[in-house]
C-alpha cells in the first residue's frame, strides 16, 4: 500500500478544515499527528486522517483521546476488511479448483 505524506502549516489546516491551533496542538500531544521540523507545523501520514479527524472533532466534539481509539478502531476495521476479501478470495480459489477437479474427473 502506498503511503502518501502531507506537510500543512497550521494555518492551512485551519483555512482547509477549520481546524484551531490550539486543537491542533491537543492532536500533536495525543500522537493523532506528528509534529514538522518547521514551527507550526504538521506532518499528516495519510490525507484522509486529517479530514476525518476534523470531521469527528467538529460534529462529535471528542476529546483527543477518544478521536485516537476511533481511529485505531478503524485501523483495525479495514484490515480485517481486507483479510476477509483475501481468505474469501483463497476460498474461492480452492472451491474452483475443487469444483473444477471434480468435474474433470467425472467427466
Amino acid at each position: 500500500m502506498e503511503m502518501h505524506v502531507l506537510t500543512l502549516t497550521f494555518q492551512e489546516c485551519s483555512a482547509r478544515y477549520g481546524l484551531a491551533p490550539a486543537a491542533l496542538r491537543e492532536f500533536l500531544q495525543a500522537g493523532l499527528l506528528r509534529a514538522a521540523p518547521a514551527p507550526e507545523t504538521v506532518i499528516i501520514d495519510e490525507p484522509d486522517d486529517l479530514p476525518r479527524l476534523a470531521r469527528l472533532h467538529h460534529e462529535l466534539g471528542l476529546a483527543p483521546e477518544a478521536l485516537d481509539i476511533i481511529l485505531a478502531m478503524r485501523q483495525r476495521l479495514v484490515r480485517l476488511q481486507a483479510t476477509l476479501a483475501r481468505e474469501t478470495a483463497r476460498a474461492r480459489q480452492l472451491e474452483n479448483f475443487l469444483l473444477g477437479g471434480a468435474v474433470e474427473d467425472f467427466g
